[in-house]
């Protein structure tokens, strides 16, 4: 399995998944013709994609969605974000959480959602399976719960946001409401947050961790990958010889 972030951030989160012949898209958040542009530089035609997943239906994570349109792809999201993005008799695939797999495939390549904590109507993460390979994509979510923990643990990489840090956010130029709802339960994952959710995940068998979503102005790359390393660290495992880590 391999994973490809196409873009991350506040202008616009795509991460395709590609196992043997079958490739998918956890959202389009960025103009189709980059989209295009992205796939193609990492090997990949974009009439092969055989469907998109929304987490949910904030325009960073949408925004190229005229990508489906395009080459007939399905689009999969939960009932509660299509109303933000079609009306219902246009939709391609409704994800219901807790129900199993959204999304199979002939070569057992397997989609399944999980809730997340964000301020959108349905949002959710993704597990992504093929053969005895595993990924969790976790984009936005201000929290994450032990059945979070639960559908993510045994994976082989994960794509997981470490937002902020929340000495900056309080520091910041942010108008109060939006500093408030950047740190409550329905906003971004702090690099804390991130480090004890990994401390809790990590087993030290040479998974892969891909720290996205990064705010421009509540963040440093340096100082969310120090601090995952850290808590990891303290578990044992060190970076290069456990585990492999990399900042988008």
């Amino acid at each position: 399995m391999e994973v490809n972030i196409l873009a991350s951030g506040s202008d616009g989160n795509c991460v395709a998944v590609r196992s043997g012949q079958t490739t998918i898209l956890i959202d389009a958040g960025i103009a189709k013709t980059k989209i295009e542009k992205r796939l193609l530089e990492v090997g990949i035609r974009p009439d092969e994609i055989a469907a998109i997943f929304v987490t949910h239906a904030h325009s960073d994570h949408i925004k190229g969605l005229p990508l489906a349109a395009k080459y007939l792809i399905p689009v999969y999201a939960t009932y509660g974000e299509w109303k933000c993005i079609a009306e219902p008799e246009e939709k391609d695939g409704v994800v219901e959480v807790g129900k199993g797999p959204c999304f199979f495939d002939p070569n057992g390549f397997t989609v399944t959602a999980f809730k997340t904590y964000h301020d959108a109507y349905e949002p959710v993460g993704y597990t992504v399976t093929a053969g005895e390979r595993k990924a969790s994509i976790c984009l936005d979510t201000g929290k994450v719960d032990p059945e979070m923990l639960e559908t993510m643990a045994g994976s082989d990489i994960y794509v997981i946001e470490a937002n902020h840090d929340p000495s900056m956010v309080e520091a910041g130029p942010y108008p109060d409401s939006v500093k408030s709802r950047i740190l409550s339960d329905i906003g971004h994952l702090s690099n804390e947050q991130v480090a004890v959710t990994l401390g809790s995940l990590i087993q030290g068998r040479g998974e892969r961790i891909y720290l996205t979503h990064l705010s421009k102005r509540n963040n440093l790359p340096a100082l969310a990958e120090m601090t995952v390393k850290a808590a990891l660290r303290r578990r044992g495992f060190e970076a290069g010889k456990h585990y492999e880590i990399e900042v988008v």
